[in-house]
């Protein structure tokens, strides 16, 4: 008899160890769930951040190149259409999210000094109170701000991978030019820009719908 209540305890403590075990393991994927649907929710705040201030950079792209051609003269029209070379390119390469980011990430950073030329260049050629460039200013402010979000986008998705550096090394800017190759310049830089932004918008709208779901 008392062996049989010994069973019958032995047996109620296991069943509740059980019980308890199922109760915690229960907890432990809730848990896991709710750090997962955070860091997902994280994911898709930045992104979706990202997202707005890229297409205000691409609307305010295509602004600037009305206002460059504005304010160049006769032929403003021709000078987008002229070859240019060690523009960067407006194609992003790549074929998993790390890669399309990372590539993101290193062709802004190659526009930057082609921007800062191209200002340098205006400076001489506008006067002081010119809109084209307080736009310029604009846009590479903008710019410069949305590297910075794709960078935390980056680092939130891939915190283990560093972040890349342009490829090349430093970016290869154009020697001394005339007046007409500094137009002609300056406006295969913001055309380039513009087809570039408009890349960087549907790449990012793609990848909305892919990195951020596949860390739940």
């Amino acid at each position: 008899m008392n062996g049989h209540v010994k069973n019958m305890h032995f047996q109620q403590f296991m069943e509740s160890v059980a019980t308890l075990l199922s109760l915690l393991l229960l907890m432990t994927v809730d848990s896991t769930k709710n750090v997962a649907a955070s860091k997902n929710q994280q994911c898709g705040d930045v992104l979706q951040q990202t997202l707005k201030l890229t297409r205000l950079v691409h609307k305010e792209s295509g602004d600037l190149i009305k206002t460059y051609k504005a304010t160049q003269g006769e032929m403003s029209e021709l000078f987008c259409k002229v070859s240019v070379n060690n523009i960067p390119d407006p194609n992003i390469s790549g074929l998993e999210p790390p890669e399309k980011i990372a590539s993101i990430y290193t062709h802004l950073q190659a526009f930057f000094p082609h921007f800062k030329r191209v200002y340098e260049q205006q400076i001489d050629l506008q006067s002081p109170q010119s809109p084209l460039l307080k736009d310029l200013t604009r846009v590479s402010i903008r710019s410069k701000s949305l590297a910075g979000l794709i960078n935390k986008f980056y680092q939130s998705l891939f915190p283990n991978l560093p972040v890349p550096e342009p490829a090349g090394g430093p970016t290869t800017l154009p020697p001394a030019q005339n007046v007409f190759q500094q137009k002609v310049y300056g406006c295969v830089v913001l055309k380039t820009y513009k087809e570039f932004m408009s890349n960087v918008s549907k790449e990012l709208r793609n990848l909305k719908s892919k990195v951020c779901r596949k860390r739940i």
